[in-house]
């Protein structure tokens, strides 16, 4: 098991009716827009958790998913909760390397082998207190691996932020 990279979790909703049902279509269903609904409503839930941060990250895509789907719905939470918290967005430089099946239905071990040395950083984050957005946390293992590839990149730490949590993932501790 790849050790705990995330110094925080902050996921103030449920990934229950009827917020899972627009989860689900803003990735899936080409309802980009409640992307920003989403990042207008984590605003005011995660200002205080955010407060010490430098720059927020969305989790990528790969390029072939992102041509499929034809956004990042990371990142379309992300913009608006950069101009709430008046924090700056880092895009070039934090890529995908590998194309992973989607973990919807894997477990926690399939998810975590997943998406281990799936992220790649090509940019200076040395010192950098990142806050790592996505739009569900289900097993951590996609935000932990972005983590830990910010951290070996000499991130200082690293946030993870998402609209939604799964059941099971609240039950998970909430520091490391």
């Amino acid at each position: 098991m790849a050790p705990w990279q995330v110094d925080n979790v902050v996921a103030p909703f449920a990934y229950a009716p009827p917020l899972d049902l627009h989860i689900q279509q803003m990735k899936y269903a080409n309802a980009r827009s409640l992307g920003r609904a989403f990042g207008l409503l984590l605003a005011p839930a995660v200002r205080d958790a955010c407060n010490s941060v430098d720059a927020l990250v969305a989790v990528p895509l790969h390029p072939a998913r992102l041509r499929e789907r034809g956004y990042n719905q990371a990142i379309e939470i992300a913009r608006p909760l950069c101009r709430a918290l008046g924090a700056p967005m880092l895009l070039w430089g934090i890529e995908r390397r590998h194309a992973s099946p989607s973990q919807t239905r894997g477990n926690t071990a399939q998810r975590r082998a997943s998406v281990a040395s799936a992220f790649r950083i090509a940019r200076n984050v040395a010192g950098l207190r990142i806050a790592i957005i996505d739009d569900v946390i289900t097993t951590g293992a996609t935000v932990n691996a972005v983590a830990g590839a910010l951290r070996a990149a000499g991130a200082a730490s690293c946030l993870a932020v998402a609209a939604a949590r799964t059941p099971e993932a609240a039950r998970q501790p909430r520091n490391r």
